[in-house]
């Protein structure tokens, strides 16, 4: 098929990627513009920018879609469908009419359960046993559209944001290029209207670990803001991110460190989490144990 593809971060990658592998005609790639980045905040082209110059694809990089100079040329390009993932804009009605199959999303989670921008982290964070990709038709509403074609996934017990994200990414480039070679033959169902639950944007302001919190809830809210913004707490003037966790059958006053033999066990509101990858301000994760070498914390403190 002759395709547009519209994605922007690491996610949207390996997708991009499998369609390439597959032999499809990838006749543009749309991403957003490049940002500044880095110690010289120099302006730096996003992952799938990328990596569609690295494959030698056209990429354009449009500020809106909402021009119509901009939707005439999208036009232009009389593609079959376009395939869209991440990509970050909102997408006018000239612009999902103008592919012959229309457009196509390729979302992280089993509609219509975490609509919206942050799927993967929600998912963690409610204690969800399973997630999945679905690929939709899409519509002008934010995660409206038919279903295509969809497939359920796990979620295990270790789980972060970054590894849930990463087998989400290669389970949607395999269904994505299944549903394409199947597409004469698909007929999208509607979405149920109940269970609609909207994965708002993960707010910085959620990060702080209140350890009065029950230590199942605690472990959630670590793993599913890891890496991203990641989950912290104060120790003296420090602010330490936690990046990944466990569970504990300890008990004590909350926030007090109980052990720090095997990972940092912290007593919360109801049992104990335990911390296993840490970091501070300006310096690199460090599982429990370097962490504990260069930056000694003693059972009995409070965190």
């Amino acid at each position: 098929m002759k395709i547009v593809f519209m994605g922007t971060p690491d996610f949207s990658v390996p997708i991009l990627d499998a369609l390439h592998a597959a032999g499809h005609d990838i006749a543009c790639v749309y991403c957003q513009p490049p940002r500044p980045a880095g110690r010289g905040k120099k302006d730096r082209p996003t992952p799938v920018h990328a990596r569609a110059l690295e494959l030698g694809l056209m990429v354009r990089h449009p500020v809106s879609l909402k021009d119509t100079a901009e939707q005439t040329e999208f036009a232009t390009l009389n593609a079959d469908v376009a395939v869209v993932v991440a990509y970050g804009l909102l997408l006018p009605q000239a612009i999902l009419d103008a592919p012959k199959m229309g457009c196509l999303n390729i979302h992280a989670s089993l509609l219509p359960r975490w609509r919206g921008a942050a799927p993967i982290h929600r998912a963690i964070m409610a204690g969800d046993d399973e997630t999945g990709i679905c690929i939709m038709q899409m519509e002008a509403g934010l995660d409206t559209g038919p279903v295509l074609t969809q497939r359920a996934m796990p979620i295990a017990a270790q789980d972060t944001t970054l590894s849930l994200h990463d087998k989400l990414a290669t389970l949607g480039a395999a269904l994505i290029t299944e549903t394409l070679r199947d597409l004469p033959s698909l007929t999208a169902t509607p979405q149920s209207t109940e269970g609609i639950i909207y994965a708002h944007k993960i707010d910085k302001s959620e990060a702080r670990i209140d350890w009065s919190k029950p230590a199942c809830e605690v472990d959630r809210q670590i793993r599913g803001l890891s890496p991203f913004p990641g989950a912290w707490f104060e120790h003296g003037d420090q602010r330490i991110k936690v990046l990944a966790s466990g569970t504990a059958h300890a008990t004590g006053p909350a926030g007090t460190l109980l052990s720090s033999e095997n990972g940092l066990v912290v007593a919360c509101g109801e049992h104990a989490v335990i911390l296993t990858k840490l970091q501070r301000a300006g310096k690199s994760a460090q599982s429990a144990q370097e962490f504990c070498r260069g930056y000694p914390l003693q059972p009995g403190e409070r965190l």
